[in-house]
């Protein structure tokens, strides 16, 4: 990229495509883990009503993205790890949760180089919040 180009997107929220593609991201990252064995140890730490967790999800990636701060407007500083922490979460639910993503990226469309960057921003993410050895 020549140094006096612009990037084609201003954020991530705006590469991915806004607040419809987030929804649709976020609704298909539970669909699957509702509905996929791969997936049945991160399920099962999620209890029986996904919604709150949709919801959140949501939220929380709009602004993560660099879109509106829907889930600090609510909530305040997301604080992930410590609201984690009543959940166990190890190398298994980390890694449930990062396929899980990465097939529910696929599955909406995300474009392969957006992908490929939220996957390793996940990555990272993801592996801070383990509070179990496995």
């Amino acid at each position: 990229m020549n140094i006096q180009e612009k990037p084609k997107f201003e954020t991530p929220f705006a590469w991915i495509g806004g607040e419809d593609a987030v929804r649709a991201l976020s609704e298909r990252f539970y669909d699957l883990m509702d509905l996929e064995p791969a997936y049945a140890q991160l399920r099962a730490v999620h209890g029986t009503d996904l919604a709150n967790a949709r919801q959140r999800l949501f939220w929380f990636l709009c602004g993560w993205l660099g879109g509106p701060q829907h889930y600090t407007e609510r909530f305040g500083h997301p604080r992930l790890r410590a609201r984690h922490m009543p959940f166990a979460i190890g190398i298994t639910e980390r890694d449930q949760w990062l396929a899980c993503m990465d097939q529910a990226m696929g599955e909406t469309g995300v474009d392969a180089d957006l992908r490929k960057r939220l996957n390793e921003s996940f990555f990272q993410t993801a592996d801070w919040m383990r509070n179990q050895g496995v």
